[in-house]
């Protein structure tokens, strides 16, 4: 298929577009052009490149001449950013994405893969794990720019028969994750370990996330590629939940010797627990997480060391 990767330099994106690449798909990655030249994992498979500002909406257009299906992964916002600026959030992704969707509209996209949050669209978990039916209350706007996204990619469906499919992925890891940026704890718990640093662990460290290795979710994405059911959400995690003090002790595993620890307080966005249900996806999809959180942190270690010596 003539398939798009919107923010396919990024770590799921590169990923991505590494695997549709693999699988003998036409492969177009539209990146910001500030990013477009870090190509991890892609610099040297044959992808075509556009770089385009995903708020240019007449560049936008023309990037997705061809395309067939769109795999949507940009976010110009990180949970903890969203709330310092709503209003950005809500300009720069819901927007963003209604004149995307028009944009799809206009070149005859016939499907739309569209990269949720299942970490932030629900908010405070009323039972665990969390189905895709649970109540959604975020706690901050990239979660709810999330939920609009998601109503958005409905409608187009209704109005104009775009079929979608809404990954909600819980806490993407692996390597080609960098340990410089505001998400991906443990690839900055690993370059931290690995470097000497102390590992800042927010409030008593137990707070529960779902951690999925990256292979994983690449799978997730070319299920749902092939997909030709109802559904329309999914679920992408490991099923399990892992406090960061469980992380720091798989990691002390992993890499064989004590890592130092400095607890700082707690973040007030933070729900105190979020572990995803997964039995949808395995269902309707077939799939279903095939690394564990030990084998899946070896690997990331495995790159930093290869990528960032110490």
């Amino acid at each position: 298929m003539r398939c798009t990767v919107l923010g396919g330099g990024g770590f799921i994106g590169a990923h991505l577009s590494l695997r549709l690449h693999t699988e003998g798909h036409d492969v177009t990655v539209i990146e910001h052009p500030a990013l477009a030249q870090e190509k991890t994992i892609l610099a040297n498979v044959p992808v075509r490149w556009e770089p385009v500002d995903f708020t240019d909406a007449v560049a936008l257009e023309a990037a997705l001449a061809g395309c067939e299906v769109l795999f949507h992964l940009v976010s110009t916002t990180v949970p903890q950013s969203s709330n310092d600026n709503p209003l950005y959030d809500l300009e720069t992704n819901t927007e963003a994405t209604l004149r995307l969707l028009e944009a799809a509209k206009h070149q005859g996209v016939k499907k739309i893969i569209f990269t949720s949050s299942g970490g932030t669209v629900y908010g405070i978990p009323q039972t665990s794990p969390i189905h895709e039916d649970h109540p959604t209350e975020p706690h901050c706007a990239y979660g709810i720019s999330k939920l609009s996204i998601e109503k958005y990619l409905h409608l187009y469906e209704f109005l104009h028969g775009i079929e979608y499919c809404i990954l909600r992925i819980a806490n993407p890891y692996g390597e080609g994750q960098s340990p410089f940026k505001k998400q991906g704890v443990i690839a900055v718990f690993l370059h931290k370990a690995l470097t000497g640093q102390p590992l800042e662990i927010w409030g008593d460290g137990e707070v529960v996330r779902d951690y999925i290795y990256i292979g994983d979710v690449t799978d997730a994405f070319l299920a749902a590629l092939h997909y030709a059911g109802d559904q329309r959400v999914f679920n992408i995690g490991s099923g399990e939940g892992h406090s960061l003090n469980d992380i720091m002790l798989t990691m002390e595993h992993v890499i064989g010797q004590p890592v130092a620890k400095r607890f700082i307080p707690g973040r007030g966005f933070d729900v105190p627990a979020n572990v995803l249900a997964i039995s949808r996806a395995h269902t309707h999809l077939g799939w279903q997480p095939a690394t564990s959180l030990a084998a899946g942190i070896k690997k990331a270690m495995d790159w930093q060391r290869a990528t960032f010596p110490c």
